[in-house]
């Protein structure tokens, strides 16, 4: 490495050391988050952002138009996010199935994510966000690619709250992947077959170092995961609110997030019954 380098990479660790984080700004009617106790907030939240189309036929509009209105939604859900705790916030943003969609809708959400992605990330970069992309590379567009890796760039030091971006994402897409990468290993003689186990085939998955989800949150009222996060959701605790995406905002994140706070999370244990002393003497 030149000395041009190390000093450039010296300066810019310097400027992230002292880098001044903007707080979110207020909700505009002045709603704060719940007091929730740190340890019953979820860790990581996956967000199926569901309803635009159906928000915007509603009122007689292109499908797009929802799409449009569910930015503002998103990023008012991560501002809320960070207000409330939470860590890690992954969002579904294009599915491996939405390429079924009309070619029309299907431009028009690959230039949209794009733009975006562009447009929001000084803003998210200012609140200290750190953008990562989980999804496949075949069939997305270069130029979203491009701007993904450039945000996750810029935002990589950053701690406050991991935005996951799931573009061209698919939970068993994911996890066919993962088989696949780690056969080539086992083929390679890299990986013994018999050490596979649950923590080897997480470490092939496409973001391996973040959490397991713990509360899985849709908008719209429908009640299905849609391929989305399978394995890292095997625990997660699901809340379905019926409000369209376009309405949703960090009221919805606090609501769902006191839902989960209510919730027993067992993993899979049980606490004995208690028997009755009457039972007991027969």
């Amino acid at each position: 490495m030149s000395p041009s380098i190390r000093a450039g990479l010296r300066r810019r660790s310097t400027v992230r050391q002292t880098k001044q984080v903007q707080p979110p700004d207020p909700h505009p009617t002045g709603a704060r988050p719940p007091e929730i106790p740190p340890e019953l907030v979820p860790n990581h939240v996956a967000l199926v952002m569901d309803g635009n189309g159906r928000w915007a036929k509603a009122r007689g509009l292109p499908r797009t138009r929802g799409h449009e209105r569910g930015e503002g939604a998103l990023f008012d859900v991560v501002k809320g996010a960070i207000e409330i705790g939470v860590k890690t916030l992954s969002a579904y943003a294009f599915s491996t199935e939405n390429w079924s969609r009309s070619p029309d809708e299907v431009r028009f959400l690959m230039g949209f994510n794009r733009e975006v992605i562009h447009r929001r990330r000084d803003e998210l970069d200012a609140m200290g966000v750190r953008v990562r992309w989980a999804g496949r590379r075949p069939r997305l567009w270069k130029s979203v690619i491009s701007e993904l890796e450039e945000a996750e760039e810029r935002t990589r030091d950053n701690d406050v709250l991991t935005l996951q971006f799931c573009v061209n994402y698919g939970g068993r897409a994911e996890i066919a992947d993962a088989v696949r990468a780690l056969t080539k290993d086992v083929e390679a003689g890299k990986l013994r077959s018999d050490r596979i186990d649950e923590k080897v085939v997480a470490r092939y998955l496409y973001q391996p170092d973040l959490p397991d989800v713990d509360l899985f949150v849709r908008s719209s009222g429908e009640q299905r995961t849609s391929n989305f996060m399978l394995w890292q959701s095997a625990y997660a605790e699901f809340v379905f609110l019926d409000t369209l995406f376009p309405d949703f905002d960090r009221r919805h994140l606090w609501e769902a997030i006191e839902i989960y706070a209510r919730r027993d999370r067992r993993f899979g244990g049980a606490i004995p019954n208690e028997v009755s002393a009457d039972l007991g003497a027969t």
